[in-house]
């Protein structure tokens, strides 16, 4: 039960930090920097606060496994690494158009910004998916504590 709910809050974060950053970046395009500079600030913090959910849940509840048709474990499986590498890019990304922010160098991050914003709304996307896939279209699996998974306790 426990696993499900932190399972929803972790998909509420990564939702709103990508509707933040979606309405930061059409508030940049009409040229409102104050409102602009709020959204993304909220965006990250809640990137920031998705990020360290996923990674307690991830050390001390563990990882779900996917509980839908074995034909579909394979593609799955290749979905959720792409995800995982879009997530990595993203936030990369996001910290290095950050940093250019606050730091008012700019051009840079005018030219990175549309970059991060776009790959973070897709990688909200494709979490959105997985989440859907593993707690709503099918029946969770079992979920793996990362101590019993490395130590075998």
């Amino acid at each position: 039960m426990i696993i499900r709910i932190v399972a929803y809050l972790n998909e509420a974060f990564m939702l709103a930090s990508a509707a933040s950053a979606a309405i930061g970046w059409y508030l940049i395009r009409r040229k409102r920097t104050a409102a602009h500079r709020r959204a993304m600030l909220l965006s990250v913090l809640l990137g920031a606060a998705f990020f360290v959910s996923y990674v307690l849940k991830t050390v001390f509840l563990g990882d779900t496994t996917f509980g839908g048709p074995e034909p579909w474990r394979e593609p799955y499986q290749i979905f959720l690494q792409a995800h995982s590498v879009l997530a990595t890019v993203a936030a990369v990304l996001g910290i290095i158009t950050l940093r250019f922010a606050l730091k008012s160098r700019f051009r840079p991050h005018k030219k990175i910004g549309p970059w991060t914003v776009t790959i973070w709304l897709i990688t909200a996307a494709t979490g959105l998916m997985v989440f859907l896939l593993l707690y709503i279209i099918y029946e969770p699996g079992p979920t793996t504590n990362m101590f019993r998974a490395w130590f075998g306790f």
